[in-house]
């Protein structure tokens, strides 16, 4: 029972963060900044139970604790704290990269980087249009845009070319579902959707996106 308090109080951490952006704002901001560490621990604490890589598992545990900090930073309405939230998640996408890309990425031809460096393209300039993004924040949206792209890729490459379909799968999805929960945040921040209940949506997509990532990715950490 003691092994499983870290995930249990990861689940009672979310539902009290859901909670709160229902009834009570000020609840959730509270919670928010413990998330991604009660994530953390929980992801150790499954690690030194069943194994795993130690240099994959310190690439996981780095990806969530910059999410720690873009989560802070996201708390408040200023650009600077927007900027630096944004800056923390791209680091943390980087090392979601380095981590999954350095086995599913191995081996690609140029011809194909080429191709799905395009069609990556293709699909942020489409984002950028949507979401109505110009002026001097064109350059760095389009760049994180662009890690979104190659954070998708890189699972999807992986499920196409491995057979361990069920990890691969999961970290697909939690790909997916980051990049919905971030174009969420800036189609909210440049006023392109609004709805009552939109940081409810960002919020559940984006816990969804770190839970399912890291039950992907300690699976692939596991010691052979």
């Amino acid at each position: 029972m003691t092994k499983r308090l870290p995930i249990l109080f990861f689940i009672v951490a979310c539902l009290l963060n859901l909670a709160g952006l229902i009834w009570n704002p000020e609840l959730a901001s509270i919670v928010k900044p413990a998330l991604m560490p009660l994530l953390a621990v929980a992801v150790l604490t499954a690690a030194v139970e069943n194994g795993a890589n130690r240099h994959q598992l310190y690439l996981l545990i780095a990806a969530e604790l910059f999410g720690c900090a873009g989560d802070t930073f996201l708390l408040r309405d200023e650009f600077v704290f927007f900027a630096a939230g944004i800056a923390a998640f791209l680091i943390g996408h980087l090392f979601y990269i380095s981590l999954f890309g350095r086995q599913s990425l191995k081996g690609i031809n140029p011809m194909g980087w080429i191709l799905s460096l395009i069609v990556m393209g293709g699909l942020v300039f489409l984002l950028v249009r949507f979401l109505k993004i110009e002026g001097a924040l064109l350059a760095p949206m389009a760049v994180y845009g662009m890690t979104l792209m190659l954070l998708i890729f890189s699972t999807l490459c992986g499920l196409l070319r491995f057979r361990q379909k069920l990890t691969w799968t999961l970290l697909f999805i939690g790909a997916v579902l980051f990049t919905f929960s971030d174009c969420l945040i800036a189609a909210g921040t440049f006023k392109v959707v609004q709805f009552e209940q939109l940081g409810f949506a960002i919020m559940v997509t984006y816990l969804l996106a770190q839970s399912l990532l890291a039950i992907g990715a300690l699976r692939l950490c596991r010691k052979k």
